[in-house]
Parts: structure tokens; C-alpha cells; sequence
């Protein structure tokens, strides 16, 4: 998987340390999602962010990158590789920029890289939102994504290839 093939509309490259403050500050005016989903972020809870994984994944499986426009930072995306199974991405994170939410730039960056994927054959993309957060669940729904099961996290996903089967 290579993190530059994911837009071909925005610059995308893996974030390092040296992002923390641009991430930061992308993600800190974002008050609503921290209400459902805290605590509120910190420059040291971005930094844990980067290298959290889940079990039995390595370290190179996880891209957590950032989508630039014109060298600015307008979203960030944790994305884990095989997970929870080999033909299965698992999407970690999502945060679109407070200043070009509600144009279309989060469906774009989503769409791109539900096509990219699909290049690669995986089987679905899963993801998770927290239920009551409505404005997460729309946005995921509008951009294909299903329920598949729910309690406080509402876990989904969205298949890329409706001729693969379990």
C-alpha cells in the first residue's frame, strides 16, 4: 500500500512528530466529535495517536497520514492495513478540517481512497463511530458505510467488491 496513491486531488504523505502542532491545530477546533469522543486532544495524546496499534499488527501496517492542500493540513487519516483481517482496512480516524467541512472534501478524500483499495482487492473497509454522534453517522452512511454491529461504538463497513464472498 502506498500512502501517495490514496487522492490524486490532495498531496498525501505519512505524518511525523514534527505535524503534532499542524495536527493539533486541525483537530482541536473540532469541539463536537471531542463531546462524544473524549478526552479533548492534546499535542501528547497526537503523539500516542501515531503509534497506537492493535494487537498483532506491526507498526508498518498503520498509516497515519495527512491530506494537504496547497502545503496546508486538512485532514488526518489513521488507517491500519489488515485489520482485523488480512483482505479487511480498518479505519482509525477521521478529521476533516473544520474550515472545508461541509463541501465535499471529506466524501472526496473517502471515495478516492474506497477506489484505491478496491485496486488493491480488499475484501471492506470497517470503521467505527460513536453512537449518538449523528453527524458522524450521517457522514458515514452517505458515503456507503453500513451498521454491523452496535453498542457504544457503532461499528461498520463498506464492501469494495460486491463479487467477493466469505
Amino acid at each position: 500500500m502506498n500512502e501517495l496513491l490514496f487522492s490524486k486531488k490532495y498531496y498525501v504523505r505519512k505524518l511525523q512528530k514534527n505535524d503534532i502542532d499542524q495536527i493539533y491545530g486541525l483537530c482541536s477546533k473540532n469541539h463536537l466529535y471531542y463531546q462524544y469522543c473524549p478526552p479533548y486532544v492534546t499535542r501528547k495524546s497526537i503523539e500516542s495517536d501515531m503509534m497506537t496499534l492493535p494487537d498483532n499488527i506491526d507498526i508498518k501496517d498503520k498509516y497515519y497520514v495527512g491530506y494537504f492542500k496547497n502545503e496546508k493540513l486538512i485532514a488526518v487519516l489513521d488507517l491500519i492495513d489488515g485489520y482485523p483481517k488480512k483482505d479487511i482496512v480498518f479505519i482509525g480516524f477521521l478529521m476533516i478540517d473544520i474550515s472545508v467541512q461541509k463541501n465535499g472534501v471529506g466524501s472526496a478524500i473517502v471515495n478516492e481512497l474506497i477506489d484505491y483499495l478496491t485496486t488493491l482487492k480488499y475484501k471492506e473497509v470497517r470503521l467505527g463511530w460513536i453512537n449518538g454522534n449523528l453527524q458522524a453517522e450521517h457522514f458515514w452512511i452517505k458515503n456507503g458505510f453500513c451498521s454491523i454491529k452496535e453498542g457504544r461504538v457503532v461499528l461498520a463497513n463498506r464492501l469494495l467488491n460486491k463479487f467477493f464472498t466469505d
